[in-house]
């Protein structure tokens, strides 16, 4: 699998990176449905929620962090949603789990 986020990860494709770690990556969503939308997203390529096991527990606890670091860099830390979407059904467009953060600060 190959998504469009692995080759943005492997700098195949540019974006615009808000915050890198060595297991996730944030960047704006090109996409926007808020004055600020941005995807967190891990390195390791996983579909969708429904694909995570035991193992992943600390990748996704740190995508909380993460989302936490970045919006008290951004100042919105008391104004912002974080949002999972699952499957085509329930909105998640690519099958690389990523976590929404948006506000309308």
């Amino acid at each position: 699998m190959s998504t469009i986020f692995t080759k943005i990860i492997n700098r195949e494709i540019p974006s615009d990176i808000i915050y890198e770690d060595s297991e996730i990556i944030v960047i704006k969503d090109i996409k926007p449905e808020a004055k600020i939308h941005l995807l967190i997203i891990p390195k390791k390529e996983i579909a969708t929620i429904n694909d995570l096991d035991e193992s992943d527990s600390t990748l996704i606890a740190n995508m909380f962090f993460v989302a936490k670091k970045v919006a008290k860099d951004l100042w919105i830390s008391e104004w912002y949603k974080l949002k999972f979407n699952v499957w085509k059904l329930g909105w998640q467009e690519v099958m690389h789990l990523h976590l929404h953060l948006l506000s309308n600060i």
